[in-house]
């Protein structure tokens, strides 16, 4: 039987080297593949992987990625002491997890959510 093993959300930027920084700074994420080109790279943090591909046209959307995390007021205090742009405070919402938002240079947006026990 097919199953899925992971997902690794792609997110258009406008500047790749200027990207990579933030994610590394403001994010706390690593590094761990760029392309030769200079155009595509892969940010890893907690085994969470996010390629980001260089895209100049300023046509793109900007894209949105859901990141589930444990420890979300430790997580949201390390990244306002890094400088993130924080778009949202955490929020518990109505169906009970607690979420956060950042934004990256490029205006994609990365929700940071602590799901409750059973929603495990």
């Amino acid at each position: 039987m097919a199953s899925l093993m992971r997902v690794a959300p792609e997110l258009p930027v406008d500047n790749l080297a200027e990207a990579l920084q933030h994610y590394e700074k403001k994010f706390g994420f690593q590094v761990v593949m760029t392309m030769p080109e200079g155009d595509y790279a892969i940010v890893e943090r907690d085994g969470v992987a996010l390629h980001l591909f260089e895209n100049d046209s300023r046509a793109h959307s900007p894209g949105s990625v859901h990141i589930f995390a444990s420890g979300l007021d430790e997580l949201l205090a390390e990244l306002q002491k890094r400088g993130a742009q924080l778009t949202q405070a955490i929020v518990r919402q109505p169906w009970g997890n607690r979420d956060f938002r950042a934004v990256d240079p490029s205006g994609n947006a990365i929700k940071f959510t602590e799901p409750l026990d059973e929603n495990v």
